[in-house]
């Protein structure tokens, strides 16, 4: 397999959905806690983005298996069939990445806490049945919520709490400053997935797969689409006002009109290979923005 290949089957492009939130983690945990554990934090990025790459081979691999639409997509579209890749290296390769990330984090447990394995076993859950089994969370109205909060909050709370273990407080105080920090990326995350599945309303349908769209219908999905990015916008401005964050962060507002732009070619039409990335563009400048505004005002104390 070359190394081309190797990386459109883990979707090294797709993992600024898992960076950012870890990043943002990482700048919480300075500002609010002032401590960071840098070799610990470094440990579970490693594990973190194993796991990540394990679970879009997983995605691939089922989406191999699962495809209904005839021959053309398993040979053309999807990396696994248009390249030819073994199954047995796939699934062994996936099968191996998993253990190792399962036992980084199981060891890194041991280092800062219990709370570690069960917030882990709650992502490897999310991740694996994501779109795994007879009923894959992602066929289903609960996708966008379920990868939103996996990708958007939890990465974020575990770096937190990772880099913050001795005096981390299960209470609603230090829950709520992580939720307002991390929703701009919860949101835009969900929000991939709301327009993956807004622009392929029809063929989920003839698939059998009933998502969220398929509930609400498209002229409520866009609704929706529209709303939770303004709620992104909305904690950005929020966790300056709750000194959660350096006022440095107002200046992602600089990309308002970028994101708005954005919003405003995917209303105009839901086509997956046109306006699709509107979204992925999105939650790439709007995350990078709110990192590197976060972090100037960390180097301006």
């Amino acid at each position: 397999m070359s190394v081309p290949v190797f990386l459109e089957l883990v979707e090294m492009k797709a993992k600024t959905a898992s960076v950012l939130p870890f990043l943002i983690g990482l700048c919480y945990s300075w500002y609010h806690y002032g401590r960071i554990h840098v070799g610990y934090v470094a440990i579970y990025f490693v594990a973190m983005f194993i796991f990540n790459m394990a679970v879009d081979i997983l995605d691939n691999y089922n989406d191999y298996h699962n495809a209904k639409e005839g021959h053309d997509y398993k040979e053309k579209t999807n990396i696994i069939g248009r390249e030819n890749i073994s199954l047995r290296l796939i699934f062994g390769l996936m099968v191996t990445m998993i253990v190792i990330s399962a036992f980084i984090g199981i060891a890194l447990a041991f280092i800062v806490g219990w709370p570690l394995l069960w917030m882990g076993l709650f992502c490897y859950l999310v991740g694996i049945f994501y779109s795994s089994g007879p009923r894959p969370l992602s066929s289903l109205p609960v996708g966008e919520f379920f990868s939103g909060i996996t990708m958007g909050f939890m990465i974020s709370l575990i770096c937190v709490y990772i880099n913050t273990f001795e005096a981390f407080q299960w209470n609603f105080s230090d829950i709520f400053g992580i939720v307002v920090i991390a929703l701009p990326n919860t949101m835009w995350i969900a929000n991939l997935m709301l327009a993956n599945n807004t622009c392929d309303k029809e063929e989920d349908e003839k698939n059998e797969r009933y998502t969220l769209v398929h509930y609400i219908g498209k002229t409520n999905a866009l609704r929706l689409f529209v709303g939770m990015n303004g709620i992104a916008l909305v904690a950005i401005l929020a966790s300056f006002l709750l000194g959660l964050a350096p006022w440095t962060v107002l200046l992602s507002f600089l990309a308002l009109p970028f994101i708005y732009g954005q919003v405003k070619l995917f209303l105009q039409k839901q086509v997956k290979s046109q306006t699709f990335p509107c979204a992925v563009k999105i939650l790439a400048v709007g995350s990078i923005v709110q990192v590197i505004t976060y972090a100037l005002g960390i180097g301006m104390i």
